[in-house]
């Protein structure tokens, strides 16, 4: 359906006006005559009551005239074409104001086949205006929908290490994220299968990947952040700003505990360029694979030291039973696979809990020692000093500065 775009006649002479009205098949232009004005403060009004798309101005009116009336409506109404009409007498106005840039001018007399010309020529000009308008109105909101789409190809193409400086500034920039380098860069992996759970459909898979996103959104509310899913399917997160390692620690342990998955993430900071994150990615990524290879057995016994070393009661053989294997077989292919003991390395990873506890709390040694599992103070410092070669208490007053 054609478009009807109205146009105000501003003229201090009532039968100029009238001819003009008369003269012109508006409706053939796809124009309406929406107001006249006798005056030049009168055509304001009415152009802007009317949101005028063409002003047809005589320059010589009362009250105001019409290089002020321009002048208002460049400033109020930009988007309104305006067609002058002066006398030859008044030619040195005319082209004061093609300095306003006025669309056209028509000399009085009118000549109606002119005047119908110059109309047709710019109604032409605003439809054409209005459609590259509507295409770029179109492709933003098309853009703004697939933001995180383009978001995801440009990462990709960043982390694969196939932009310049200058092109990763330009795409920060389109993409309306930081132009400066993310503070973090980490990876998480999802296993194939976790506490004794397989996702072998796509649709499982899918969804569990929305699942662990919308838990690290929650997780990083605060910090501007971007995730997205790398050629393997692991999710990559960029982060500006620098989150306490606790936040990490809440993105696995609020997967594990709403989606009883046990994941692996490297988070990894980053001080320098734009160049340099696709090896910090790469870093992170190699951190969180090495465990691929690993038959399923060790590699929920894994993730099951990682979710559970606070439990008192977690032992090889109870972890055995739960995969419906031997211990001996475990123990074994434990062994043989991550190049430590079961015992061993539920040990560390309690003890790794616990320097974080030390340097991070203020809580009392017993307190420590039952959160990572520990039954008594006195077999946590001892497992403590062997591993780490001080007590404790020694280490947390070593590592204070006292």
């Amino acid at each position: 359906m054609k478009r009807t775009w109205k146009v105000v006649i501003a003229d201090d002479e009532a039968i100029i006006r009238e001819g003009i009205r008369g003269s012109v098949e508006w409706e053939r232009l796809g124009l309406e005559v929406a107001g006249e004005a006798e005056d030049g403060e009168e055509a304001l009004e009415k152009a802007l009551q009317e949101q005028a798309a063409i002003l047809l101005v005589d320059l010589s009116m009362p009250i105001m005239n019409g290089l002020t009336l321009i002048g208002h409506i460049r400033e109020r109404l930009p988007l309104c074409k305006i067609i002058i009409i002066t006398g030859h007498d008044e030619f040195s106005y005319a082209q004061e104001a093609i300095k306003l840039e006025v669309d056209d001018y028509i000399l009085k007399p009118v000549n109606p086949a002119q005047l119908s010309e110059v109309l047709e020529r710019v109604a032409k000009k605003i439809e054409a205006t209005a459609a590259k308008e509507e295409l770029l109105q179109m492709a933003a909101k098309q853009i703004e929908k697939n933001f995180a789409l383009l978001r995801e190809r440009f990462c990709l193409e960043w982390m694969e290490g196939e932009l310049t400086g200058e092109e990763i500034e330009e795409q920060l920039a389109f993409l309306r994220m930081p132009e400066q380098a993310p503070d973090v860069v980490g990876v998480i992996r999802w296993p194939e299968q976790s506490k004794g759970k397989a996702f072998f459909s796509e649709k499982d898979r899918q969804l569990l990947l929305f699942a662990i996103e919308n838990i690290v959104e929650e997780c990083l509310q605060g910090y501007v952040h971007v995730h997205f899913r790398d050629q393997v399917g692991m999710i990559v997160l960029l982060i500006w700003g620098e989150p306490a390692e606790s936040v990490f620690e809440r993105i696995e342990s609020s997967i594990d505990n709403y989606l009883k998955i046990a994941v692996v993430a490297s988070f990894l900071p980053h001080s320098g360029g734009l160049e340099a994150v696709p090896a910090v990615y790469a870093e992170a990524k190699s951190g969180v694979s090495k465990d691929s290879r690993l038959s399923p057995f060790v590699r929920r016994a894994k993730e099951i030291i990682e979710a559970r070393f606070g439990d008192p009661e977690l032992t090889l053989e109870g972890v055995a039973n739960e995969l419906n294997v031997s211990a001996v077989y475990l123990s074994r292919i434990f062994k043989q696979e991550s190049g430590a003991s079961f015992v061993s390395l539920l040990t560390h990873t309690r003890i790794k809990a616990a320097i974080r506890l030390l340097g991070e709390t203020e809580l009392s040694m017993n307190e420590i020692a039952e959160r990572v599992g520990y039954e008594s103070q006195h077999y946590f410092s001892t497992s403590f000093k062997k591993v780490v070669g001080l007590p404790p208490m020694q280490y947390r007053k070593s590592s204070a500065g006292l």
